[in-house]
């Protein structure tokens, strides 16, 4: 053998050698760097392990797994010293350091594009570890954060100012208020939430105002396409994206300037994804856009746990990968390092029943652990009391509080939960609830400096030009914001020539004084520093005065602007060239989860969506039920049914060593006493992995525990599409070959169906001299049909 096809031979070993601490396929996926590559990493199964890992070899090695190209001529001590790092597994001898590395890769070549900072800091943090310092180099950011990064640079080239404002939820709300009345749109008729979110969705399908325009077929789509033109028209004219503009505009970007693309296809040759599943089309783009002809993209992700579909996200993403890239290769992680075998072996059960999935089985070498508690409470109290102790139990065996979980499907469930804490007196934090930078004395401090950066930001004027008061009232601010629409200047730019406008003279005074006073905060940002311009702040627009006014309540608000400084001067010293622009961004980036702190010891409360990435010891589920988890509202629909299911799989697979599922049987809900069966996710795997048993005192629970596994599976798509034909769902006319079934329904019968199998009637009505009945099929959901050509009988009678 050629000595330089023995030293190819013998470096590759070595890579593998190098990446020896990781499982078979881990290694798979840490050493295929060139192609596009999906990682499909369950629950558990260290893809950040493998993210980094990957990093490090590309920067270690380049491309030399994949390379037969060495640098210069091999010798035969470049052969020995070789085969000695590899019996040693120690370094490579300096001397055939440059023969080890190909392609010519540098980390700033690298981009790894993750979902939150905290994953972003955690990523760059164990690159560092593992590389050293030139791992800083990498690029590794959120969507959002590196979309701020590209517009920063290039946001001129789509008419908007270098300097531009991000506007979060609360700002992009307080506009659609501003455009409703100015618009006169019903907010009872087209919810502003709402409204908001479908924008947002319009944004990720890569829709703009005017495409949308065309498509709006009806009243709601043609108020939506007006709402939408003019929030866009606005957000412009102030210099300013929302969150959903920052990587709808980069794609722009990337689609329409040849010269960018070309950039930045030659600054990142390899491009990572975490969390693919959660993409939405803009993030699709966006990455196939950034990986260009080099086609390095390696995408992580499971699409098992594809749970975001209601902020825009979508499963076929991840599920269509090897579609969208030619020539894919995909990788399964199933060795699963965080839970027990029994928890394993329920999450397995339960997701297997979704058709909509690549298909993988997650297992580990943790041994089977402690059987699932399923625990049936009386009520809601009773649910929260049984928590309770269940906590107060494992912490006198030593587990600490912080290793606990308390997840539900809504909010609404966790005041119970808290009050029966409270009595206790067990620390608990709720997640989810409001942000620091959502406090109302943060976001005025924060919009005065938003003025400051840009002055164009109209909105963030209008929150702060009257506080503290000084006489300038609503009617004055309208003015003024309809005199600056008019002729197509900031409010601010009018506000400085008020006495130029007949329609400001009686507020001209006021109108001088604040812009004096704005004056002022620009000359005292010129000669301070970020934390010592608010404390002047402060000072000049009497904002102190009036919380030292507040009293008590002053104190608190204090304190959390004290809170923020400090933040800001953290700030300073991690960036020394820092300016204002860049603390503005930074905090107008901060996810809900980047707060969440592991180190208090403290019982944890959130949904279920805010657990994604989180583990614990210990994890209790609760409400599971029927219409609350499954969700009442999507609970018919099987394609949002199948989300849900991705949402228990998550939530199961939080949990380490302990998982209870709890239900109640009635429960006090947004004013109301509901009775609600058990969640089919609690009977959608075996009783054998379970420690406690469902009831089986309702009909419903007469059909637990008598099916096999896989009846979910037999419910085919082949099955699904021939249901018109089989049964008639309110028609006048009977089909041929039906026989009359003279047996009579009632609200609670179990019948068994030929085509569906077992279900519950849950509503039984007369109708033109048939029966009308409603039926919850165990299999394929809720079913209409009339009664007398219905293939079914009964087989359990309600007594009705």
């Amino acid at each position: 053998m050629p000595l330089r096809d023995e030293f190819v031979a013998l470096r590759k070993l070595y890579i593998e050698k190098r990446f020896s601490n990781l499982n078979d396929e881990q290694r798979r996926a840490v050493v295929n760097t060139e192609g596009p590559l999906l990682i499909l990493a369950g629950a558990g199964s260290g893809k950040t392990t493998v993210l980094v890992n990957r990093v490090c070899c590309l920067v270690e090695f380049g491309d030399a797994y994949s390379s037969d190209y060495v640098a210069r001529d091999v010798t035969g001590r470049d052969i020995e010293l070789l085969k000695s790092a590899l019996e040693d597994g120690g370094p490579v001898h300096p001397d055939i350091r440059p023969l080890m590395k190909t392609g010519g890769i540098a980390p700033w070549n690298i981009l790894a594009i993750t979902f939150t900072n905290k994953a972003a800091g955690e990523l760059k943090n164990r690159i560092c570890a593992a590389v050293g310092a030139e791992g800083s180099d990498v690029f590794a950011s959120t969507f959002h954060s590196a979309c701020v990064r590209f517009l920063r640079r290039d946001a001129q080239r789509l008419g908007f100012p270098q300097s531009f404002t991000i506007y979060d939820t609360d700002d992009a709300v307080r506009m659609l208020k501003e455009i409703y009345k100015d618009l006169s749109v019903d907010d009872k008729m087209f919810p502003i939430k709402h409204m908001h979110a479908r924008i947002g969705r319009i944004k990720d399908t890569m829709t703009s105002p005017e495409e949308y325009k065309l498509t709006a077929n009806d009243f709601g789509g043609q108020t939506a396409a007006k709402i939408y033109t003019e929030y866009q028209s606005r957000l412009r004219k102030a210099g300013a994206f929302d969150f959903d503009d920052l990587i709808y505009y980069t794609v722009r970007l990337l689609e329409q300037d040849e010269e960018v693309r070309a950039y930045y296809h030659n600054r990142f040759r390899y491009v990572m994804v975490d969390e693919y599943q959660d993409t939405s089309y803009a993030q699709y783009k966006l990455a196939e856009l950034l990986t260009g002809s080099h086609g390095n993209i390696c995408v992580v992700g499971d699409d098992d746990q594809s749970i975001y579909r209601f902020r825009g996200a979508t499963i076929e993403n991840i599920l269509g990968f090897e579609k969208a890239f030619c020539n894919a290769k995909t990788i399964k992680l199933e060795q699963n390092y965080r839970s027990v075998g029994n928890i394993l072996d329920a999450a397995n059960e339960v997701i297997s029943r979704n058709l909509g999935r690549k298909g993988k089985t997650l297992w580990t070498d943790k041994g089977t652990g402690d059987l699932i508690k399923v625990f049936c409470a009386d009520s809601e109290l009773e649910e929260a009391k049984y928590v309770t102790d269940s906590i107060a139990k494992n912490r006198e065996q030593g587990m600490p509080l912080k290793e606990h979980a308390v997840l539900y499907r809504m909010n609404a469930q966790s005041s119970v939960i808290e009050n029966y804490f409270a009595r206790a007196g067990i620390p608990y934090r709720v997640f989810g609830g409001l942000r620091f930078y959502d406090r109302a004395e943060i976001k005025d401090i924060l919009s005065y400096l938003c003025i400051v950066n840009n002055p164009a930001d109209d909105l963030r004027l209008t929150r702060i030009i009257n506080r503290p008061a000084r006489k300038i009232g609503d009617t004055t601010v309208g003015a003024v914001s309809d005199i600056a629409g008019g002729l197509g200047i900031s409010m601010l730019e009018v506000i400085k020539d008020a006495e130029s406008y007949p329609a400001l003279t009686r507020a001209k005074t006021a109108l001088a004084d604040f812009y004096a006073m704005y004056e002022r905060l620009l000359e005292a940002y010129q000669n301070e520093t970020l934390s010592g311009f608010v404390d002047k702040l402060l000072s000049i627009t009497g904002y102190r005065q009036m919380l030292i006014a507040q009293k008590e309540e002053g104190i608190t608000r204090r304190e959390n602007i004290e809170e923020l400084v400090s933040g800001m001067r953290t700030f300073e010293n991690e960036n020394p060239d820092g300016d204002l622009a860049l603390f503005l961004e930074e905090i107008s980036l901060v996810a809900s989860i980047d707060s969440y702190d592991e180190s208090a010891d403290a019982v944890v409360l959130m949904t279920l969506h805010s657990a994604k990435g989180l583990e614990f010891d210990c994890v209790f589920i609760v409400g599971m039920e029927e219409g609350i988890f499954p969700n009442d509202q999507i609970r018919y629909n099987e394609e949002e049914i199948e989300e849900e299911r991705r949402l228990a799989y998550v939530g199961y697979t939080r949990a380490r060593r302990q998982l209870h599922l709890v239900r109640a049987g009635a429960r006090m809900l947004f004013g109301q006493t509901r009775r609600n069966f058990p969640s089919r996710f609690l009977r959608e795997f075996s009783d054998n992995l379970k420690d406690g048993t469902l009831p089986q005192h309702s009909t419903r629970e007469l059909l637990a525990g008598s099916r096999a596994q896989n009846e979910y599976r037999e419910a085919s798509d082949k099955a699904l599409k021939g249901l018109d034909s089989k049964i008639t769902v309110g028609r006048n006319q009977k089909p041929k070959s039906a026989t009359q079934n003279t047996e009579k329904f009632a609200k609670g019968d179990v019948v068994e169906h030929r085509i569906f199998g077992q279900g519950v009637v849950l509503d039984a009505r007369a109708l033109g001299g048939d029966t009308l009945v409603e039926i919850d099929f165990e299999k394929v959901g809720v079913k209409k049909a009339m009664a007398n050509y219905a293939p079914m009988k009964k087989i359990v009678d309600s007594g009705q």
